[in-house]
């Protein structure tokens, strides 16, 4: 019994010897790693933009992101060349991950089967950690319009045509009607549809009409450009050729009391003639919108044509 004993304490001491010597040889965890031990040699990475940021006030260490930063350091003080901890090297999705490890609730829960994740979009493309330019977000430049259009060509010189949103002018964002963090909606929107985001604000036009217009029920994109045109109020092409891509027939303003003109040789009626209205259409300054006001739905009992 005593024997037994006596061979238990050795095992014992036997465990605590060696998980000493193992503890001795592994470099030190993240949580006794300081920021202070980076900030010697790395006085660059830590400019006010960044003390300022939600990263240089939060309580972490650089080993939080950055890899084999002990197995670095120790090179360093020894003269060798040894492992470099940057993340420049990493591959987008390798990247994003290490970003999603913390930024994991909101719009970010669904970023991996956002368009920008699909098309190996980095999160250091528009964010800077180190050195950020925006008062919000930590991005690469003052204002998210100006990050997007790095890429969004098309949409940057929409953007600079005469009808717009006030983009340009500061009052919106990009941000505002997207999230470029959430892939569970199409275009990355901020509501399920097309007119629900646009209803947020224009609620005027939301209804519900007693009389309704069916483009405007499918879809504002049917008639506007969201991010710009040079018609006004963003439309997608001037009056009345606008309307005329769905009312082309039966409208009874071409001058002959019917959509199309016809030829006639004798009594033999010829194929209808397309094209634009008479003299007689009275298609003049606001065009179809001079008599119909209310294209986006009426409550009027006589308001079947939108005319009030």
């Amino acid at each position: 019994m005593r024997y037994s004993r006596l061979a238990l304490v050795l095992a014992g001491l036997l465990v605590l010897l060696g998980g000493s010597q193992a503890f001795a040889q592994t470099p030190a965890p993240a949580a006794t790693w300081s920021v202070s031990d980076c900030q010697g040699c790395h006085d660059k990475a830590f400019s006010p933009a960044y003390t300022r940021s939600a990263h240089g006030k939060a309580d972490q260490s650089c080993v939080n992101c950055h890899e084999n930063v002990a197995e670095h350091a120790k090179a360093q003080l020894a003269g060798e060349k040894g492992p470099v901890p940057s993340m420049k090297h990493l591959k987008a999705n390798d990247l994003n991950q290490t970003c999603l490890s913390c930024h994991e609730k909101g719009g970010q829960a669904n970023y991996e089967s956002s368009m920008h994740a699909r098309r190996n979009v980095a999160c250091t493309a528009c964010h800077s950690v180190h050195s950020p330019k925006s008062v919000k977000a930590q991005l690469k430049t003052a204002r998210d319009p100006e990050t997007c259009f790095t890429c969004h060509k098309p949409e940057r010189a929409k953007s600079m045509r005469t009808s717009h949103h006030p983009v340009r002018e500061g009052k919106m964002s990009c941000s505002s009607c997207h999230n470029p963090h959430d892939g569970a909606r199409p275009k990355m929107i901020k509501a399920d549809s097309i007119n629900e985001l646009c209803y947020s604000c224009h609620t005027e036009k939301r209804g519900p009409f007693l009389f309704e217009h069916a483009a405007v029920r499918e879809d504002c994109m049917s008639c506007h450009e969201p991010h710009g045109s040079n018609h006004p109020r963003m439309m997608l092409q001037k009056l009345p050729n606008l309307c005329w891509n769905c009312h082309f027939t039966g409208s009874g303003h071409f001058g002959s009391g019917d959509s199309f003109s016809t030829q006639k040789a004798g009594n033999q009626r010829l194929a209808p003639v397309t094209g634009y209205p008479t003299v007689n259409s009275r298609f003049v300054e606001r065009s179809c919108k001079n008599c119909h006001v209310n294209l986006h739905g009426s409550n009027s009992p006589s308001g079947a044509y939108f005319v009030r």
